[in-house]
């Protein structure tokens, strides 16, 4: 037997785009199945069952040492004697042996290969040392896996992965680091009625990762959006780019299991402490434009809506419908999704009031109640599409006496049909509707069980509508003064000092120094190693001050009790002095003592804030803004972002804390300028991008007072090594 191929392969790969590198394992035209076998139920014969059934038109090379053929096609004993150099090759083989297949493959000029077998970095060490074998014998050739399902691409006709069952032909890649969850989605798929432009199993991630695969399916005709099950996330940085690049024009909709992970314990700083992993990655997707979900339900329901729906300009929904109850669910969790119910317009509410029954609703959820006709729906919803004040709509319908579900869908497409506004349906019930559900969305409306769902949809889709107003703001260098190139040598050759000294962390006035350099704006802060030095510090400052512990070990200076506050004349230094000296100095923690500093009273303060970062393994300096102070970490109020930033992306920052509220009446009173607070966030940024020895900081508090704003303290943690500098 002749291996399996088409007379009539006349495709070629798609010439709209740039050739990739994963072009010879997504688009093949001739594929190695090493590890083909006839045996029931084996992996082999499943690949090679589905390949042939799918109806890939390319060669097939089924390579078995031991046979002549497997399933009627002929068979290779190695891939040196397949005829041709593969496309692809689908390896099965066990573990131990695979780097050598692979090495083999690549020295047959094999275009990219799917490691199908298990037993690498998931078993541990040894697993791990395999693939690494594997990354070194490769010798450029792309590589999916291993430990993966495989791959699908229905619009090629290519099965290549072990899963009962075939990808139906969409326009959603799904990318899935879980071969079990893809099979349970491929199976799911087939009665929901979802198809793909690719399935990808992606395993351990040996080589192509979340970054290959989003640039990949980004430029592919057939995709539409990307939706992503995710464990890991891997190199943060490139993956972000890529999928910023992309989200623009491609709704990226990532699951990503782990959102209960415990931050670090070991943390020197508060922002340390406050800043979590999965709350990084919140932090990392809202500015690279990428839609997070919680359920495969709404990773699947989203792809869908971003298919056929516009998003949203804004977050205000109308809510059409013969049922109250179910309507007023749905606007409960439009609130709880961060949308809001749209009020209708004066003009809007006269016109409804002379089309609609006697006692409709008067105002959103606009209830025709139960006897509404399939015309007065159709009316409503041109006119309130009409709305300004309206940003999309939701049409919610209960089977009831006089209620027709496919005439009102029918009257519902005709209404909206080509609307610039996204319009979301919601016919409840079970039978009785299942005709409207299919006609809604066969006109492309999505359509949900239950309004609550929809509701929260649109409010996921107000999310990305937002986002991608963000990601347009990209950061750029400062345009920085030969003065201020000075001042931040300084600060560079300052932190390789302290390194080389072994300091992890900086005293205050060494931490304040650095943000100095950087232009924020700190308090004159000087230090004493004596009593009569502290009251001459004082003195030279002006009462009222503050005196408090200068140590390079004890993190929180107030908790222990090294920090006196409104000292009005030298006797109270004084004191304070002998306090700080004697608690520190004299009892045991002499190594912690370095002396005090001195910095003026800050007086009039309105408010307390933080400005912090800490060094993220994935995604490097993530920027932290909250309500600051001694209780900064039981408060629970800040929010995250990656640095650098802009001042408007610094704004935005603000605006996801509660305190932003707060700060609302100091800057109309003229006590706090936004520009200020964001330019200080922005320049914080720049410092622990450009610095990176720097794995920690904390700028609390930060303080806005009758004077503006105040760096009153400040914590520096760096990294030793010779290598950050």
């Amino acid at each position: 037997m002749q291996p399996v191929a088409s007379p009539e392969l006349s495709y070629r790969r798609e010439a709209v785009r740039e050739p990739s590198s994963l072009d010879r394992i997504f688009t093949p035209r001739s594929i190695a199945v090493i590890g083909a076998t006839e045996r029931a139920g084996s992996v082999g014969r499943t690949l090679l069952e589905n390949l042939t059934k799918g109806g890939f038109a390319g060669a097939i090379y089924p390579v078995n040492l031991s046979r002549a053929s497997v399933l009627g096609i002929q068979a290779y004993p190695s891939i040196h004697a397949v005829p041709e150099p593969a496309d692809m090759a689908l390896i099965m083989t066990p573990a131990a042996v695979t780097p050598d297949v692979v090495a083999d493959c690549a020295a047959a000029g094999v275009g990219g290969a799917v490691i199908i077998s298990a037993g690498f970095r998931e078993t541990g060490a040894d697993g791990a040392a395999l693939e690494r074998e594997i990354d070194a014998k490769r010798r450029g050739m792309r590589v999916i896996g291993p430990n993966c399902l495989g791959i699908i691409v229905p619009h090629w006709k290519l099965n290549a992965a072990f899963a009962l069952g075939n990808a139906q032909p969409g326009n959603i890649a799904f990318l899935s680091q879980s071969g079990a969850l893809c099979s349970a989605i491929l199976d799911w798929s087939q009665t929901a009625h979802v198809g793909f432009s690719a399935f990808v199993s992606m395993g351990t991630m040996l080589d192509a990762g979340w970054c290959d695969l989003i640039e990949y399916f980004g430029n592919d005709p057939h995709t539409r959006s990307i939706v992503c099950y995710m464990e890991s996330v891997g190199d943060g940085r490139a993956f972000l780019k890529a999928a910023r690049n992309l989200s623009r024009t491609k709704p990226i909709i990532i699951l990503k299991v782990g959102r209960t992970a415990a931050g670090s314990m070991a943390a020197a700083s508060h922002t340390g402490a406050l800043t979590e992993s999965e709350a990084v990655v919140d932090a990392a997707f809202r500015q690279a434009g990428i839609l997070r979900v919680d359920s495969i339900e709404d990773l699947f329901h989203m792809a869908e809506i971003f298919s056929t729906q516009p998003v949203p300009a804004g977050p205000r929904l109308a809510i059409l419908t013969n049922a109250g109850g179910p309507a007023a669910l749905a606007a409960d969790a439009l609130v709880q999704a961060d949308g809001t119910p749209a009020r209708l317009s004066e003009r809007l509410v006269e016109t409804l009031d002379r089309s609609l029954p006697e006692h409709w609703s008067g105002s959103n959820p606009i209830d025709l109640l139960g006897t509404a006709p399939p015309e007065l729906y159709g009316q409503a919803a041109i006119l309130v599409m009409q709305d300004p004040g309206v940003d999309g709509l939701l049409v919610t319908l209960t089977p009831q006496t006089m209620t027709n579900p496919e005439a009102t869908a029918s009257a519902v497409i005709a209404a909206t049909k080509g609307a610039p506004k996204p319009v979301l349906a919601s016919w409840m019930g079970g039978p009785s509707v299942i005709t409207a559900r299919g006609m809604l969305r066969a006109a492309g409306i999505p359509t949900f069980d239950y309004p609550d769902a929809a509701a929260r949809a649109f409010g996921l889709m107000w999310q990305r509508s937002r986002r991608l107003r963000n990601i347009v703001e990209v950061p750029q260098p400062p345009i920085l003064s030969l003065e201020d190139l000075a001042q931040r040598g300084e600060a560079r050759s300052l932190l390789d000092d302290a390194a080389a000294a072994g300091h992890r962390l900086l005293t205050e006035v060494e931490s304040k120094k650095i943000l100095g350099s950087y232009g924020l704006p700190v308090v004159d802060t000087r230090t004493a190693s004596t009593e009569e030095d502290t009251v001459a510090r004082a003195q030279e400052i002006g009462f009222p001050v503050v005196v408090k512990l200068l140590s390079r070990t004890i993190t929180h200076k107030a908790s222990a009790g090294g920090v006196f506050l409104d000292l009005r004349n030298p006797d109270e230094v004084r004191k304070a002095w002998r306090s700080i000296h004697g608690a520190f100095a004299t009892k045991g923690l002499a190594q912690g003592f370095l002396g005090v500093s001195i910095q003026p009273m800050v007086s009039r303060i309105s408010a307390e804030l933080i400005v912090g970062s800490s060094v993220d393994p994935h995604f490097g300096p993530v920027l932290l803004f909250g309500a600051g102070g001694s209780h900064v970490e039981t408060v629970d109020d800040h929010a995250l972002a990656l640095a650098p930033l802009n001042a408007r992306l610094a704004r935005s920052l603000v605006s996801r804390t509660r305190i932003s509220r707060l700060l609302l009446p100091l800057v109309k009173a003229g006590v706090l300028r936004m520009d200020d607070l964001a330019d200080a966030i922005v320049r914080v940024g720049d410092l622990v991008t450009e610095q990176s020895r720097i794995v920690e900081l904390d700028v609390n508090p930060l303080v806005v007072s009758s004077t503006g704003l105040a760096v009153v303290d400040a914590r520096i943690v760096i990294r030793t090594e010779r290598s950050a500098s």
